[in-house]
């Protein structure tokens, strides 16, 4: 396999980002209760966000691998989305839109209601299974096959940032 094209995301546009996301929330009438940092992409963002709106950022370590885990905490959020308060998922990237799919499942599994919920992501692709409700940032995986690197991500070694490239290479291809 060739080596993925990289794109680091400058810390600037990290944040234009983030006031992008900001800016359309404050459009609307919806306002969440609390921001969801999605672990481990979200999180960074999901601290932004919080931190420009004034909403409570909780979170959700998703990608852990830990069994079980994320199941318990989804179940929470389920139980707040049900006693009528409103969450925002955060995530950097909608991809291929399997992480949207399977959070918004576990919580409609541990019973809570989908209009409670709404999805923001810096980087959404036109072409994933999953919508997101904000963006501050579209693509077309069928025309770019960059791999973001997002500020946080540039501390890992580079051949880390390859290697994590290359578990997904129906993304790049």
């Amino acid at each position: 396999m060739t080596d993925p094209q990289l794109a680091p995301i400058p810390y600037e546009e990290f944040v234009a980002g983030v006031h992008a996301l900001a800016d359309a929330l404050a459009a609307e009438t919806w306002r969440p209760d609390y921001i969801v940092g999605i672990g481990r992409g979200g999180l960074v963002p999901g601290a932004y966000l919080s931190h420009r709106t004034g909403i409570p950022l909780l979170s959700v370590d998703y990608s852990s691998g830990v069994p079980g885990f994320a199941a318990e905490l989804m179940a929470k959020l389920a139980a707040e989305t049900r006693a009528g308060r409103r969450i925002l998922l955060i995530d950097d990237i909608n991809d291929s839109g399997s992480t949207i799919v399977a959070l918004r499942a576990g919580l409609a599994e541990a019973g809570g209601p989908a209009d409670h919920v709404r999805v923001a992501v810096l980087i959404d692709n036109v072409r994933s299974r999953a919508k997101a409700d904000y963006r501050a940032r579209t693509i077309d995986r069928a025309v770019d096959k960059s791999w973001f690197i997002f500020p946080w991500e540039q501390m890992a070694d580079r051949s880390t940032v390859i290697e994590d490239a290359g578990a997904m290479p129906e993304r790049l291809a």
